[in-house]
């Protein structure tokens, strides 16, 4: 009886367990824990030691207090000076190490900047701009120098751009040698050069590429007119860039080219035909009808364009031009609102090059727009200096929709398109009307703009009353 007891509550033991087992099963608790590692990885041993003087050694170690690893360390990495062999820099475990392939220069400050490349292995938290430094000599140089660069035709920030200092002060320098310092742009367009020697230095921005010299005029570029001399005083400089010349894309290959040209001569449409800027049969009161022709105009006869009312009788004190690309014809007119008209073209009016004329004459009637689906704005800018030329640019989608000459601290406008629209003021040095990019070799300075963050929305049948600061 003792053991078949025993036996029994070993089974029911076995059964209970089970039971336990089965019920955690089902109920998966996980288990408990602290706060999310929100704390960058720290800098807790160097060799050589972080500011170090008189270095010999081109081998550095870095040790963290966790695990670590690097990203993007050919896009962050920064040394100063400017390296003629790019580094070996790897990591394992705890540590970064950096072997400089260059011979290390005496009396040298040197300095590491590591951007966001090195962040933890568990959470990615970044060690941001990280700096190493050391000397060959027997202090660390202390200068610094600060400033900003802004795009000189829109008033805007490329953060994409560098600035890059050369010792050597000739003018050729930018073109054939590299850099003796380099830094990037942050967010905001803001440089911050460290560490530097005493000395004279030409200042310059350029694009992040592999040459880091101004080797092409259609880079974005920038110069300060004469040297900047570093003695143990900070300063700060605005540097403005420009593209002196746009670059052309380049088309494929001649034979592409000339398999494209004769497929467009298979299907293009040998009949000459236009279309008006007509919004749904309305002529907006703001702008020329425009008639855009599929092909160049080499003759047409105004005689043969008959403008009128809508009981056709003629219409006088309008205007027609074409434009320098020899498709587009602009019907300049006083437009008032909610009046009819009619058009009437011959079928002679226009021919192209070929002697092409128009399939047949064409008419059209169309109605301008109510005076209620604009919207008028008043503008009023404090500390303008109407000395410098200031030229008012309304923008939408990054193109200039109109440029106005101020002639006052105040502008009105009755009616305009509703819409939202960027503002610039264009100091317009040359009084041409339109901006102007620097020259390096004429050591001509770009006209500068100057952008508003606070965008002008227009709506319909509404006044709009802002004020800006120059």
């Amino acid at each position: 009886m003792i053991r078949w007891n025993l036996k029994n509550t070993g089974i029911a033991l076995l059964i209970l367990v089970g039971q336990m087992l089965l019920f955690s099963c089902a109920n998966i608790i996980p288990p408990g824990g602290g706060p999310r590692d929100t704390i960058a990885p720290r800098l807790i041993m160097a060799n050589p030691k972080d500011s170090s003087k008189n270095v010999i050694s081109q081998n550095i170690t870095l040790t963290f207090d966790e695990y670590v690893e690097l990203q993007g360390v050919n896009e962050n990495l920064v040394i100063q000076p400017y390296p003629k062999n790019t580094p070996l820099v790897d990591y394992k475990l705890r540590n970064v190490s950096v072997k400089l392939k260059d011979s290390l220069e005496k009396n040298t400050t040197y300095a590491i900047n590591f951007g966001n490349s090195i962040k933890d292995v568990n959470e990615g938290n970044l060690a941001k701009e990280l700096t190493y430094v050391f000397s060959t000599g027997n202090q660390i140089d202390g200068n610094q120098y600060q400033g900003s660069v802004m795009m000189a035709e829109t008033g805007k920030t490329d953060s994409t751009l560098i600035v890059v200092l050369h010792n050597i002060l000739a003018d050729s320098s930018i073109k054939k040698n590299r850099p003796r310092y380099m830094t990037k742009l942050d967010g905001k367009g803001n440089f911050h050069f460290k560490y530097l020697p005493d000395g004279r230095f030409n200042v310059f921005v350029l694009p992040n590429d592999f040459t880091k010299k101004y080797d092409d005029s259609t880079k974005i570029f920038s110069f300060l007119d004469a040297p900047i001399l570093l003695n143990g005083v900070s300063r700060t400089d605005t540097l403005y860039a420009y593209q002196e010349y746009k670059k052309i894309e380049k088309s494929g290959s001649s034979s592409n080219n000339n398999n494209t040209k004769l497929n467009e001569r298979k299907t293009e449409d040998k009949r000459l035909k236009y279309t008006a800027n007509l919004e749904n049969g309305q002529q907006d009161l703001l702008n020329p009808l425009v008639l855009t022709f599929n092909r160049k105009i080499s003759q047409w006869d105004s005689s043969k364009i008959r403008f009128m009312d809508t009981l056709y009788q003629p219409i006088t004190g309008y205007k027609i031009s074409m434009d320098s690309t020899q498709t587009k014809f602009s019907l300049q007119y006083p437009w008032r609102e909610k009046t009819s008209f009619r058009i009437i073209i011959a079928k002679d009016a226009f021919s192209d090059t070929a002697g092409v004329n128009l399939p047949k004459a064409d008419s059209a009637r169309f109605v301008t727009k109510r005076e209620a689906e604009y919207g008028s704005f008043r503008l009023r800018f404090t500390n303008l200096d109407l000395s410098k030329h200031p030229i008012l640019q309304l923008i939408q989608e990054n193109s200039i929709v109109e440029s106005i000459v101020l002639t006052g601290p105040d502008y009105i406008r009755k009616r305009y398109r509703p819409g939202e629209y960027e503002l610039r003021i264009l100091l317009d040095q040359n009084q041409n009307g339109v901006w102007d990019p620097g020259s390096y070799l004429l050591k001509r300075q770009p006209e500068l703009v100057r952008a508003y963050s606070k965008k002008m929305t227009i709506r319909a049948d509404r006044d709009t009353d802002l004020r800006y600061a120059f």
